[in-house]
């Protein structure tokens, strides 16, 4: 399976093994309509092993646990069981830890699917997959969300009480490298409003800020007796811009964020997921004086399979019915400010967009060796204002860079991330296989 695919199941009571080549706690969490548990007695993992039609069995023998779901048992309230995975060893992320779910059949043993998330580094919990209701039949979706404050960020996002330890102890925090704490991934978003009447792009404030975004969720700490429980994190530092390498996921609540290559941001800010217009800026300057650069920026929309939805680029200047919208082409990269822009009104992407990729190409075939300053940013297609920016540091002779990613999340919000990846290719219709494998 693939992040986002879906498969039904076959069986009527189904065992979800997660295994890895290091320690893992699982957990099961029974679900609501509205993404939380009942109460505490819906969280379950080794030391609370069994809840309504759910139980955990721990692994042995260096076999992983695993959560079997009875669905005939289910209550009828609970429209979906998530099953969890975090680290056990204290302060581990999944950088270069492949965890993989295997969906079996818990009477006969049969295999009927297998997730193993892509391309992990910060995190230190992970939804793995979810056993969910869809009318009236039962299916399993692979999800691969990860969390950057472990099982105590997943407990306080699906509503598990969390109490305060008794002694707050901070993380150590090494001098002239403050860590931003990472922000909680929210839940859940508002549903994205309808496409308009008629194709092209749209009018003039139709893609306003939807209404009713959910409230801000408590800073995570320690669940009492859950495995891999960890105390207040460190206290933020005065003012950081970027996030120290390696930090996890940050978010707009303190202005612009800078990002270097692979690092990763959070579209929320004061704890509410930015829905509203965002406009991505594209520039570049001749390396050489006197030399004009014809790149050209596009974006590529793809779905849960990593597969092409739509494109767009100079020749494409508006796609999914104007929910993007490119400015046109810039011949030669002479100027201030952006070169080219492309503006993706968020609340109004249909559901089936997961991810987009922003990439620039030289047609004429220029190497990126004489191109200088290139960059994008990420703005308020409303105010102008600036919330994200990631400067392309070194070059390559090559004619195609991939310079940046939005994924829409599992809990609704959409996070950017820096790539900064050349490959060889002068038009957006070859920068469409390296995209989806770096979603």
């Amino acid at each position: 399976m693939t992040p986002g695919s879906n498969l039904p199941l076959s069986a009527a009571r189904v065992a979800v093994d997660v295994t890895a080549p290091v320690r893992l706690d699982v957990s099961g969490l029974l679900l609501t309509a509205d993404g939380k548990v009942r109460s505490d007695d819906d969280f379950v993992f080794y030391n609370q092993p069994s809840g309504p039609g759910v139980t955990h069995t721990a692994g042995g023998g260096g076999s992983g646990d695993t959560i079997t779901v009875d669905t005939a048992a289910v209550p009828p309230g609970i429209e979906k069981i998530v099953v969890t995975a975090s680290l056990d060893a204290p302060g581990a992320t999944f950088a270069g830890t492949e965890p993989t779910a295997t969906v079996r059949s818990a009477d006969d043993g049969s295999v009927l699917a297998t997730f193993t998330p892509p391309r992990l580094g910060p995190e230190t919990a992970l939804v793995v997959v979810e056993v969910y209701r869809r009318n009236g039949a039962w299916k399993v979706r692979a999800v691969g969300q990860g969390y950057a404050n472990g099982l105590a960020g997943i407990a306080t996002d699906f509503g598990v009480t969390v109490e305060e330890p008794a002694v707050p102890t901070a993380t150590p925090v090494q001098p002239q490298q403050p860590v931003t704490p990472p922000a909680p991934p929210h839940p859940g978003a508002p549903t994205a409003p309808g496409a308009p009447d008629t194709p092209g792009v749209p009018a003039a404030g139709q893609w306003g800020p939807p209404s009713g975004a959910p409230a801000p969720l408590a800073p995570p700490t320690a669940v009492p007796g859950a495995p891999g429980s960890m105390g207040t994190p460190a206290p933020p530092p005065a003012a950081p811009q970027a996030p120290a390498p390696g930090a996890g996921k940050i978010n707009l609540d303190k202005g612009r964020v800078s990002l270097q290559k692979n690092q990763t941001v959070s579209l929320v800010k004061g704890g509410k997921p930015l829905l509203s217009s965002v406009r991505m800026g594209l520039g570049w300057e001749p390396a050489f004086r006197g030399r004009s650069v014809d790149l050209d920026a596009s974006v590529i929309a793809y779905g849960p399979d990593r597969k092409k939805i739509d494109n767009c680029f100079f020749g494409k200047l508006a796609i999914l019915n104007g929910a993007i919208q490119h400015s046109g082409d810039n011949l030669t990269g002479e100027g201030a400010g952006d070169d080219e822009a492309i503006t993706v009104h968020l609340g109004g992407l249909p559901p089936e967009v997961t991810g987009l990729v922003f990439t620039v190409n030289s047609f004429s075939g220029q190497k990126f060796t004489d191109v200088a300053k290139a960059y994008c940013r990420l703005l308020d297609a409303q105010s102008g204002e600036e919330l994200v920016r990631f400067d392309l540091t070194g070059s390559e002779k090559r004619t195609g860079v991939l310079m940046a990613k939005l994924i829409r999340q599992y809990s609704g919000e959409w996070e950017m991330t820096a790539l900064g990846e050349y490959v060889d290719s002068r038009t957006v219709r070859g920068m469409i296989k390296p995209g989806a494998q770096a979603l």
